[in-house]
């Protein structure tokens, strides 16, 4: 029996590097045919589909998140200019972007920042709430991390961390 649960787990983490792969493929194929200051809000949305927030940007722009979270190690905030062109594409879920990450930080600032995380996990007793994305910290799969955002019960940054991923060591 445990055989057959070890087999099931290892199951899950194929799929779910299977999944990661399929969606890291395509946006690929889908940002090479993306150019900046060229490609039109509905170019991005054709390839892309419907972001998952939309924020307002500087000087009338929007901002697109396209989470790939829990799955995919990436997230992206495309840029469209009030012109209706996308101004700027990128991943955020990396080490430069979480170091501006201080503490004090409105929960809403970080959201904005990172984008939507993988997991939300409310520790009452603490009385803190965690906020976890999972990105790569080099190139392949076993080189998967995730990084935590500790939030205060006025949703302000306590603290901030990044560890190796569990489910790497879970076999999932």
């Amino acid at each position: 029996m445990r055989g057959l649960i070890d087999a099931v787990r290892r199951g899950s983490l194929f799929t779910l590097l299977a999944l990661a792969s399929l969606l890291t493929a395509c946006d690929v194929k889908n940002i090479s045919e993306l150019e900046e200051g060229v490609s039109t809000e509905a170019d991005v949305r054709e390839r892309f589909g419907a972001p998952e927030a939309v924020w307002e940007g500087e000087d009338g722009a929007q901002i697109y998140e396209y989470n790939r979270q829990p799955a995919g190690h990436v997230n992206y905030m495309i840029t469209i200019g009030p012109d209706g062109r996308m101004a700027a594409l990128r991943q955020v879920l990396t080490e430069r972007n979480f170091a501006r990450v201080l503490p004090g930080m409105a929960m809403e600032d970080v959201r904005r920042m990172l984008g939507k995380p993988m997991k939300i996990t409310t520790y009452a007793l603490k009385r803190e709430t965690h906020y976890d994305w999972r990105y790569l910290d080099g190139a392949g799969a076993d080189s998967s991390k995730v990084f935590t955002v500790v939030f205060d019960p006025d949703l302000r940054v306590i603290r901030t961390m990044s560890a190796r991923d569990p489910d790497l060591d879970r076999n999932r």
